[in-house]
């Protein structure tokens, strides 16, 4: 007799030190080094970094969410299943959840494409004369390399990212420990006149600095999407998560005052690769170069993790039959969403030709519209709706981290560039035609059977 043959799946593979190792490596991504001139621009000084600090409440509140949802529903795809639980899968949840791999279509090649830009822009500095054009085919040609890098088994994958975090950790542990000797409060604290006054200009300004703190700080939530391939989903999910948020929050503040202490903040907001000139700055040429090529390690882990994850949505939602058919498709031998990875890659190659500033604001912009806020209101409905859903973790001090992780987004929302906004709304209308139409035409809710 024959031997059943196994039906093909995700594999859970991955262990607490790996899921940790993955939600780490997609925060330390390279968006703290390309964002600070930006950053400190937002409010014209250092008063910027309160930014961070309301930044890491808000990822803090936000990661409660995700880790008691995460671990009471460990499945590929992570806000995709929460939002079609939450809001009904056959009825409104549908929508919700159509619109979440909408959105992915276009904020994880965006996400990508920040990361391969600030690679291209790290590279610039080891290649100087190298034009301006050249920079931008060389970020576009990132993602394409990262998709070759992808395309085999989670295994090989996780273990992967480990090593990948080792590298990511020696860049910020050099730059904190080279720039601890020279803190200088005089530096950190050299605010312009009137920085706190608090009248609309101060607000608005600490809403973008806000927005780029969360942008460093998108990670956390990653594991969430790998939940099918990862062991004992219900405890290992929140610990990752919660701690990954507190191990970055701290390494950030500690990178930001050691850099502002070495390179004063008036000529910081104008580099283009600060920390290449910040340790430029301290040990000279040669080690300025090396930590470019640290940069550029970390660059690639970042955009490396935010790929894997990512290309797990659409498989998730076209499994589900709430997304096309092709994106179903698991690698013959790998057992990897193999059409899902190559049609990420390929837009984010696109976006890689894009401009920083832009690419950043309309990241953020709608992932907050589509995903975040109605997945934190989708939070509380689930709560109601499913009191007896088993929850193996559930959030501390419930309801007050959700209540101000709704009102955060919200602030975000009206605090952005109106560009950035415009094309949120833009995704958000063109996904819902899209998924009406296509109901209409499959005879499904809201036109047909449930």
């Amino acid at each position: 007799m024959t031997e059943p043959t196994a039906k093909p799946g995700l594999r859970r593979d991955l262990g607490l030190v790996q899921a940790t190792a993955l939600a780490i490596t997609d925060m330390i991504g390279i968006g703290p080094f390309i964002t600070i001139p930006l950053f400190l621009s937002t409010m014209g000084g250092p008063q910027a970094m309160l930014g961070w600090v309301v930044g890491a409440l808000l990822a803090f509140c936000d990661g409660l969410v995700w880790a008691e949802l995460g671990a009471a529903m460990p499945k590929a795809g992570g806000s995709y299943n929460y939002l079609r639980e939450a809001f009904g899968p056959h009825s409104m949840g549908r929508w919700f959840s159509f619109l979440i791999v909408w959105q992915v279509m276009f904020s994880a090649p965006l996400s990508v494409a920040s990361g391969s830009i600030g690679f291209a822009n790290y590279f610039h500095y080891l290649v100087p004369s190298l034009p301006g054009w050249s920079i931008r085919v060389f970020a576009s040609l990132v993602p394409l390399v990262l998709t070759l890098a992808l395309y085999r088994r989670i295994r090989t994958l996780g273990n992967l990212s480990v090593i990948l975090l080792a590298g990511a950790l020696v860049g910020c542990a050099w730059i904190v420990v080279s720039g601890l000797p020279h803190l200088s409060a005089a530096r950190i604290l050299d605010f312009p006149p009137d920085a706190f006054r608090l009248n609309w200009i101060f607000w608005v300004g600490l809403g973008h600095a806000t927005l780029i703190a969360l942008y460093d700080y998108f990670g956390y939530y990653n594991v969430c999407y790998l939940a099918e391939e990862i062991r004992d989903p219900g405890r290992v999910i929140p610990r990752a998560i919660m701690f990954s948020i507190v191990a970055v929050a701290a390494l950030y503040l500690l990178m930001n005052v050691s850099i502002l202490s070495v390179v004063p903040w008036r000529e910081a907001q104008h580099s283009t690769f600060i920390v290449s000139t910040y340790i430029e700055k301290l040990h000279g040429v040669g080690a300025g170069n090396l930590m470019t090529l640290l940069m550029l390690w970390i660059a690639f882990s970042s955009v490396f993790s935010l790929l894997l994850g990512y290309s797990r949505i659409p498989y998730a939602a076209a499994v589900d039959g709430n997304f096309f058919r092709v994106f179903a498709r698991l690698h013959p031998r790998g057992d990897f969403p193999h059409v899902s990875l190559l049609t990420l890659g390929l837009v984010a190659a696109v976006f890689s030709l894009g401009h920083l500033p832009d690419v950043i604001g309309s990241l953020v912009a709608t992932r907050v519209l589509i995903q975040y806020l109605p997945q934190a209101i989708g939070f509380f409905v689930l709560r109601f709706r499913r009191p007896d859903l088993p929850r193996p973790f559930r959030m501390w001090l419930y309801p007050l981290p959700g209540l101000v992780i709704i009102l955060g987004w919200i602030y975000i929302l009206g605090t952005s560039q109106p560009a950035a906004l415009w094309f949120a709304l833009a995704v958000f209308a063109l996904g819902s035609v899209t998924f009406f139409v296509r109901s209409k035409v499959l005879g499904e809710w809201p036109f047909g059977r449930k």
